[in-house]
């Protein structure tokens, strides 16, 4: 296990100074401990699904929920044909009444309202409970449970991640260590995203062996109200619940403007046109994409004239578009 950088008693105007091109995690103490939200849910779970329902307007919500013995883990079914969950349209209400009527439970059932658009949800709780991140388009999610577990999985854009409720733990791996997860099939997890197969609370050593050399590298955050957690894009990180009724509102947002589009179109591509070709071929494609891609560098084509560089030069919203009219023409 490795220590996560720890800011203490940050301050919200402080973020930029401590996230701008981080590559590692940084857990922000206290960076909302002043939200109305957090002040109001630090009394019990009775206020705090108060707090919650004086902004609900009875919108139908998308909700998770397991039997007592997934014991929170949203994951696969045994059979792994499917999952051990049911997803439902259902009311805030409903999910909180019944948190409330198992939060006395030893093994409850699982409950979980992930990802969801705040202002659709609880529309006006963002206008007093919100953070700044400058230079940013963020978007801006909720995410409310009981004692439940995210396997571990990756986002594109950055995140910062701010616990108004309960407890969150976090248990995070640099994207290196990808082969040492056991990464399932490609965006076909409980959220649409590539997750570990790994029970990290029970580890199959003999199955996952190399899962020890990936707990070499993890890093471990546990967030109480008010704290909060930025996360870099494309690090993995496990999320659990640790409380009866948890609550976290994350920001997302990319470094790169909207126009350019995903990476991941990219890699998609990828392997539907080098992934099976012979080896000597891959590695020549490689030895491509690492000149023009990932060691990407000016002075790599000082050697050609300006007017031939093409979209060698920085891209801008007319080449972007070019290139995706030449993108889309090269796939009929």
């Amino acid at each position: 296990m490795k220590n996560i950088k720890i800011v203490e008693n940050c301050q919200p105007d402080e973020i930029s100074e401590y996230i701008t091109l981080s590559e590692e995690p940084i857990l922000l103490k206290g960076l909302v401990k002043n939200w109305p939200a957090v002040k109001a849910c630090n009394k019990s779970v009775v206020e705090t699904v108060q707090y919650l329902n004086f902004f609900y307007k009875n919108a139908d919500l998308d909700a998770l929920i397991g039997e007592p013995d997934i014991k929170g883990r949203f994951f696969y079914n045994k059979d792994n044909n499917g999952f051990n969950f049911t997803h439902t349209r259902t009311k805030l209400t409903t999910i909180l009444d019944n948190i409330q009527k198992y939060q006395k439970d030893d093994t409850p059932p699982a409950f979980y309202i992930g990802s969801t658009a705040i202002e659709s949800c609880l529309p006006g709780f963002k206008d007093i409970n919100d953070l700044v991140i400058p230079g940013t388009e963020s978007t801006t999610s909720i995410w409310i449970g009981n004692q439940t577990r995210v396997a571990a999985h990756y986002d594109e854009p950055d995140n910062i991640a701010c616990v108004v409720a309960g407890k969150r733990r976090f248990t995070l791996f640099p994207p290196a260590q990808i082969k040492n997860l056991y990464i399932g099939g490609l965006n076909n997890g409980p959220g649409g995203r590539s997750m570990s197969l790994v029970d990290f609370d029970a580890p199959d050593y003999d199955k996952y062996p190399n899962f020890k050399t990936a707990l070499e590298h993890a890093q471990i955050a546990e967030l109480e109200p008010g704290d909060a957690i930025f996360i870099p894009s494309m690090w993995w990180h496990q999320v659990e619940g640790l409380e009866t009724l948890n609550i976290l509102v994350n920001y997302w947002w990319n470094q790169q403007a909207k126009y350019i589009g995903s990476p991941y179109s990219a890699f998609k591509h990828s392997l539907m046109t080098i992934k099976d070709l012979p080896k000597g071929q891959r590695e020549s494609w490689f030895e491509l994409f690492k000149h023009y891609v990932f060691d990407n560098d000016e002075d790599n084509y000082n050697h050609i004239p300006d007017h031939q560089k093409g979209i060698l030069k920085k891209l801008d919203k007319n080449s972007v578009k070019k290139l995706k009219a030449d993108l889309l023409n090269s796939l009929k």
